[in-house]
């Protein structure tokens, strides 16, 4: 690569292109210009092609003039721009107004951008991919976690060959913290991709791998989360997802009729805490605020994902909400002097999504606003980088012509068009239809073998699905009751993510770098070109360009500690 680079000096170009095609309308002072090969998409992608490019689109935005002493990346799975409009007017509703107006926490944030969010080999991408373009710089397959494309997905071998250094991992050796926070399980594809390289997003526990897998010396990702040979890996996680780290010999703490799902008969929390000792382990609400604020923290409050916000309150251990779990973090981390870097997930958003619910989908984007504005209210706008952001969007819609300050979740009330309009509103053959629905899921209005025709109710798997004979007469239901399940246009048991761009959002140093339309793993390299210590410690490695650019694809070996 380095060699490609000169040859394309030397010939001005002839065969490289400046990557992003982006004219800064703003000052130019602290850009640096990166040149990157052109290729042939896609066969001509790779690796090393993809971080390149990515380093170029964002030093062509100026991050390098970023002096960020900590990072705090939020993620909303599955948080596409319909549910943040949508959540924004939710929010202000509830406040009593009409909605409209209001703001999300991040929507006060001077950077703002788009991300386009497709995998290597998918239009429409999953959590797994887009992640691991997040936190290692480089595009990848659907399904693999913080590996190059070119192993192919359940690939064991192909993975092993193909480890891509993430921010995190690089953080943990430069000497700074780092934490991992989420409303999902712990080893779920988001969480994972920090510090875990995986062939198979769904590998999460020692049964999950195949026997050939085991065999090629493949770890599942609950092991690796604790084996982690950088540092001692993260200093904060918090989650779901407890029964991958506990043998099936141990019962649930918290639930008297489960048990830990590991076959190995290894006590990964046990292990965790030997490795880090004097380490705080905590399963409920009561552990959790007990819990010394200057040890590393493990808190797993569910066998498997967390609540949904809606549902928080009636858990019977109790569990803090995500704003109280990003406060906590921020205290134990930023206890390093050297800074920190921290991950936060509203990981269930998306499976909200997928279940058809709007309302849950809702009320645990709110909880995101609520947690990143905790971080904010907790952290200086001198020395932390906050950046929020989602790994997909999903196939919500926002349709009608409702007048303002009309219930969101509620039946379309205004105007059939663009002209002045009256009160509820029905379609062509005389019904109503709600502001809010899916353009796929299980909310379809055809009797499936779980429920019967016309509006369904939370939680329905839809399997089994007769065609509707006509859409559900909503005039006399409550589309506004948290387990009414929007309408849904084609019948399917999970709705799906949509291939749509989703939104950046970035307050701090090197902030003014998000604008325009980045391709997403440009995100990474954002965060790193925007935080000196990281710069540095991939300059040392010799990474750098001569304008100080991280520019080479890192060889994790070289990261990888002395044994």
């Amino acid at each position: 690569m380095r060699l490609l680079s000169i040859a394309c000096l030397a010939t001005l170009c002839s065969a490289c292109a400046t990557s992003p095609d982006f004219h800064d309308s703003t000052s130019t002072a602290g850009t640096v210009h990166v040149e990157v090969p052109a290729i042939t998409h896609p066969e001509g992608e790779s690796a090393a092609w993809w971080f390149r490019d990515g380093a170029a689109q964002a030093a062509g935005r100026g991050a390098m003039r970023g002096r960020a002493k900590n990072l705090i990346v939020f993620l909303g799975d599955g948080m596409s721009l319909t549910t943040v409009a949508a959540a924004r007017i939710f929010e202000g509703q509830r406040k009593g107004g009409p909605g409209e107006n209001n703001r999300l926490a991040w929507e006060v944030f001077p950077g703002t951008g788009l991300s386009k969010t497709y995998n290597t080999d998918a239009q429409t991408p999953d959590s797994a991919g887009t992640m691991s373009a997040i936190a290692t710089g480089v595009k990848t397959r659907a399904g693999v976690l913080s590996i190059g494309q070119g192993a192919v997905r359940k690939d064991c071998k192909g993975a092993l060959a193909a480890p891509m250094l993430t921010l995190w991992e690089l953080a943990s050796t430069g000497g700074m913290a780092t934490g991992v926070v989420t409303t999902a399980r712990v080893t779920h594809a988001t969480p994972a991709a920090t510090f875990t390289h995986s062939a198979e997003r769904n590998w999460e526990k020692d049964v999950d791998l195949p026997p050939e897998a085991r065999a090629d010396g493949c770890v599942d990702i609950a092991r690796q989360l604790v084996e982690t040979p950088y540092a001692r890996g993260f200093d904060v996680l918090m989650g779901g997802g407890r029964k991958n780290f506990m043998p099936v010999s141990q019962r649930d703490p918290e639930y008297d009729d489960k048990v830990g799902e590991r076959l190995d008969g290894r006590d990964l929390i046990a292990e965790w805490r030997q490795r880090h000792p004097g380490a705080v382990y905590a399963w409920n609400r009561q552990q959790f605020e007990a819990a010394a604020p200057d040890k590393p923290l493990l808190a797993l409050f569910e066998p498997d994902h967390m609540q949904f916000e809606h549902d928080r309150a009636r858990d019977r251990a109790g569990e803090p909400s995500l704003a109280e779990m990003t406060r906590a973090a921020i205290a134990r981390l930023s206890r390093n002097p050297n800074g920190y870097v921290l991950l936060v997930e509203g990981g269930r958003i998306d499976h909200a999504h997928h279940y058809g619910n709007a309302y849950r989908a809702l009320t645990d984007t709110v909880a995101m606003s609520d947690a990143v504005r905790a971080a904010d209210e907790a952290t200086s706008t001198e020395d932390t980088l906050i950046l929020v952001t989602a790994d997909h969007a999903h196939t919500l819609t926002f349709a009608g012509y409702p007048k303002r300050g009309n219930p969101i979740l509620g039946k379309v009330r205004g105007s059939s068009g663009e002209d002045e309009g009256g009160d509820l509103v029905t379609d062509a053959i005389g019904l109503p239809y709600t502001t809010l629905g899916y353009a796929n899921g299980p909310g379809y209005a055809g009797a499936s073998s779980a429920q019967p025709a016309g509006p369904k109710r939370y939680l329905h798997t839809g399997t089994g699905f007769q065609p509707a004979d006509s859409r559900p007469e909503l005039q006399h239901v409550d589309t506004e009751d948290p387990d009414y399940m929007q309408e849904a246009a084609i019948p399917l048991p999970s709705e799906t993510h949509g291939g749509d761009d989703v939104g950046i959002w970035a307050r701090g140093p090197g902030s003014d770098a998000v604008r325009g339309s980045v391709e997403q793993n440009a995100i990474f390299h954002i965060l790193l070109q925007a935080t000196p210590r990281l710069r540095q410690r991939a300059c040392d490695a010799g990474l750098c360009n001569a304008d100080g650019v991280p520019v080479e694809l890192p060889d994790i070996a070289d990261f990888a500690p002395e044994r």
